[in-house]
């Protein structure tokens, strides 16, 4: 598997992959690491059509390109641009806007709002493994207009917390207005796997019975200004909505209902790769195995 993340900085990126020519071959051995394989016949005999960027398949006579059946399909934009792009969003620890994209890329916002939500669609889902050991679970409100503060709920989107001490996090859109007993189990369940240790919460209703024979369940009391007993609190995933927030004040602004989860789907993504050394390379590959995204299908 080519490996592009040890000792790559922004500067090695621009050098490395400055030409379409690279970044194509780049996204070939990504694709076909064991040799160019036709996507319709599996065939391996296949040429090469220089000027017109596919190849055609000596068995089936289907054309095809590297980006054929991808995210990256139908983007008019240069794949060095492409390529830059994935790299600032992965770099950028409180994330990177569609309006700074549009600056540094010499893009339309149209444009640079298309390429941001089509690489978090690739950043979706890539950790499914549930949550073990200690997970701490919390929930936290953000307005989904402008203004960030709590203010009247109603008028805000409720965010879904759980992370695993030294471990990941798991967080999501809610679907209330306020924590309901049946969605914050389901957001558990979901997420915590069922031989966790402990899981540590706040003194919402919503979290009681969430205990078994395998995992115990202990609480704070924020109302009494009890942030810590013990081993029990909720400051590490205080902690998670705290980043996440200063994101969107800082980068973003503000973010609709509409499109939340997916920046949630970046920042987890994002936040559980924090040691990972191939993280371009693994992005890129998401891409090439995510099936294309329409910009209607964004906007619908």
């Amino acid at each position: 598997m080519p490996e592009t993340r040890p000792a790559l900085d922004l500067l090695k990126l621009l050098d490395a992959y400055d030409t379409d020519i690279e970044c194509r071959t780049y996204l070939e051995e990504l694709r076909w690491p064991k040799g160019i394989s036709c996507p319709r016949c599996n065939g391996t005999t296949i040429s090469r059509i220089k000027a017109r960027k596919v190849f055609d398949c000596d068995g089936c006579r289907y054309q095809f390109s590297v980006t054929a059946g991808t995210l990256f399909h139908d983007s008019h934009l240069p794949l060095p641009k492409w390529f830059l792009a994935i790299y600032l969003m992965c770099e950028s620890k409180k994330g990177m806007s569609a309006n700074q994209l549009k600056r540094m890329l010499k893009v339309s916002y149209k444009t640079a709002w298309y390429l941001c939500h089509r690489i978090r669609a690739a950043m979706a889902g890539l950790h499914a493994e549930q949550l073990t050991g200690t997970v701490e679970v919390d929930e936290t409100y953000i307005g989904s207009g402008k203004g960030m503060g709590q203010g009247n709920r109603d008028r805000h989107s409720m965010i879904l917390a759980a992370i695993q001490r030294g471990g990941n996090v798991r967080i999501r859109k809610g679907y209330g207005k306020r924590p309901s007993k049946q969605e914050l189990h389901g957001f558990i369940r979901e997420n915590v796997a069922d031989n966790a240790a402990n899981i540590y919460t706040d003194t919402a209703r919503g979290y009681l019975g969430i205990q078994d024979e395998n995992t115990k369940h202990s609480t704070v009391n924020h109302s009494i200004n009890e942030w810590v007993r013990g081993e029990v609190h909720t400051n590490t995933v205080e902690s998670v909505f705290s980043l996440f927030k200063r994101s969107l004040i800082g980068s973003f602004h503000q973010v609709s209902h509409k499109h939340l989860d997916r920046y949630l789907d970046e920042f987890e993504f994002r936040f559980n790769n924090r040691r990972n050394k191939y993280l371009f390379r693994d992005v890129l590959l998401r891409l090439m195995d995510s099936k294309a995204m329409p910009y209607e299908k964004l906007t619908a």
